[in-house]
């Protein structure tokens, strides 16, 4: 408290160890002036000390509350308030709010943050495009970026949601090294990202981005020792050709994303007015999808793997078939992407399992029929049970499934997958790797897991018997599996040629046009008759 020629009355030791004065220094009958003088010299006090004063006198004069935030030398932030009183004195209150306003910076901050990557969020994204919109008029040009991540989902099912949450923060690292300081990485949904690129001059620029994104997201990471590899699909409307509004931006954007996921994703695509259209149409496939199963609209045709040597069935591969009520057959590369994407990949596997069993059942003995498993069905936890029921229902022993999966099965190498692969082996269900040789490390799986089959990929056999470097590669696969036990098999065999080649380079077994085209129950049964050998052209 001061009286009226502004000398202290009183004042608590709480002021006092605010700004680390002594009982000498702070004493009734000292000035203010005194006072900041010495908070000045003990680096208390930074302002001006005559202007400082001079703005408290007018204020107190007209009889209001003097009120000011002091930011101190060491940080701290000091609420000031110095209330008048009717003798011309004041009582001043110094506050230390320095928590609160840290506390309320940091809600703000997570107002508009990401908890996870601490990348902006979708509001503070929008906000940004808004204000970057405003130069659009002006002359400027800029893009937005909208991407997400390929196969994230199988790894949130196989390694666990804490090591996606890992696999995110990294991303959104590796996305804020790849753009400008005047350029905007948010993060606006689950695996969903987005970018403001400023400052174009023209598409390619943007173009070059998008490459530069996708090299940086796909190269592996190292997570918890576990090596795991996604891709990025990248849509991109640009601005002002596509739109000057931020809902219309992102919207066209969103469409060139489903245009790249649609065209077999990892890439990029720059919005077309076309896109419209065709994303429309993906929502009707994907309403349609999730009726199909329930409406007995799939069906499952059968390939036939072949012995080399004297042309006998040795088991058949059930191929998922969707025959809409309107468009006929669908291709699976066009609703297999779709049903993962959605969820409908679980109970449709279990379908094709129940179904493929049951088929197989009428076969001759020892015919194997052999299912596709994706990477989300073999870390469910449910799926060692559904192949004990699918077995039992159809009477079909354990040795007569084969399951096929794919590198990205075990591309993470987890206690789970593993486990769930070795149990269905104690089963007695063979396990074949399938399309061997096109993934990153196909060699180090075989040390990881006892395979009964190698498919070898159909991309390799295409050379043959012309290819210098097929041929080397078919004969390294085919002697690999023979040292380990395995059986090797040719895919995509189409003619006599290619036939004989795979039989001189060592493989068993082959599957292809040149023996017989998927197809369904009815028409595969016939070829089980022995010595039955149809040519692709009769096919």
């Amino acid at each position: 408290m001061f009286d009226g020629d502004h000398r202290l009355v009183v004042c608590n030791d709480r002021y006092m160890r605010m700004y680390g004065l002594s009982r000498d220094a702070v004493k009734p009958g000292c000035t203010l002036r005194q006072l900041l003088e010495h908070r000045k010299a003990n680096g208390n006090f930074s302002g001006d000390i005559a202007g400082y004063m001079a703005q408290l006198a007018e204020t107190l004069s007209a009889g209001t509350t003097f009120a000011k935030l002091v930011e101190q030398p060491d940080g701290r932030t000091i609420a000031v308030l110095n209330h008048p009183m009717s003798d011309g004195g004041f009582v001043a209150t110094h506050d230390d709010i320095t928590e609160r306003r840290r506390a309320e910076q940091r809600i703000a901050h997570m107002a508009r943050h990401d908890a996870l990557t601490d990348l902006p969020n979708r509001m503070l994204f929008r906000e940004r495009l808004a204000d970057a919109l405003a130069g659009v008029g002006r002359g400027q040009k800029l893009a937005v970026l909208y991407l997400d991540l390929d196969r994230f989902k199988g790894v949130n099912d196989t390694l666990g949601h804490p090591m996606g949450d890992e696999l995110l923060k990294l991303v959104g690292g590796r996305l804020r090294h790849s753009v400008r300081d005047t350029d905007t990485v948010a993060r606006v949904g689950g695996d969903e990202f987005a970018i403001i690129q400023n400052g174009i001059e023209q598409p390619l620029d943007t173009a070059l981005l998008a490459r530069r994104i996708g090299e940086a997201v796909r190269a592996p990471y190292d997570i918890a020792g576990h090596v795991v590899v996604v891709d990025t699909s990248i849509g991109i409307a640009l601005a002002p050709n596509d739109g000057v509004e931020p809902d219309g931006l992102l919207k066209a954007a969103d469409m060139a994303l489903y245009g790249a996921k649609a065209d077999g994703r990892g890439t990029y695509r720059f919005f077309e007015p076309a896109m419209d259209s065709r994303m429309k149409a993906r929502r009707e496939l994907e309403i349609a999808l999730r009726a199909a199963l329930a409406a007995g609209q799939f069906d499952l045709h059968y390939q036939p793997l072949v012995n080399v040597d004297d042309h006998r069935i040795t088991g058949c591969e059930a191929l998922l078939r969707w025959n809409h009520p309107e468009r006929g057959m669908i291709p699976p590369a066009e609703f297999i992407p779709v049903a993962e994407e959605i969820g409908l990949i679980v109970p449709l596997g279990e379908w094709v399992l129940r179904k493929a069993c049951a088929d197989a059942a009428s076969w001759p003995d020892g015919t194997k029929v052999a299912v596709n498993l994706s990477p989300i069905q073999v870390s469910s936890q449910n799926i060692v049970p559904v192949v004990v029921s699918a077995l039992a229902a159809a009477g079909l022993p354990a040795e007569r499934l084969e399951i096929e999966i794919t590198e990205s099965v075990l591309m993470h190498n987890t206690a789970t997958t593993m486990a769930t692969l070795h149990r269905l082996r104690e089963l007695g269900v063979h396990i074949s790797m399938d399309d061997f040789g096109t993934g990153y490390s196909s060699l180090s799986y075989l040390r990881k897991f006892p395979f009964d089959k190698i498919k070898i990929d159909r991309s390799f056999i295409s050379g043959l018997p012309d290819d210098a470097e097929a041929i080397a590669i078919v004969r390294a696969v085919a002697g690999l599996a023979a040292n380990l036990n395995m059986t090797a098999t040719a895919e995509g065999v189409e003619t006599e040629a290619q036939l004989e080649a795979v039989r001189a380079l060592g493989c068993a077994e082959m599957q292809g046009y040149l023996f017989s085209r998927p197809m369904p129950l009815a028409q595969i049964m016939p070829l089980f008759e022995p010595k039955r050998w149809p040519m692709a052209k009769s096919a």
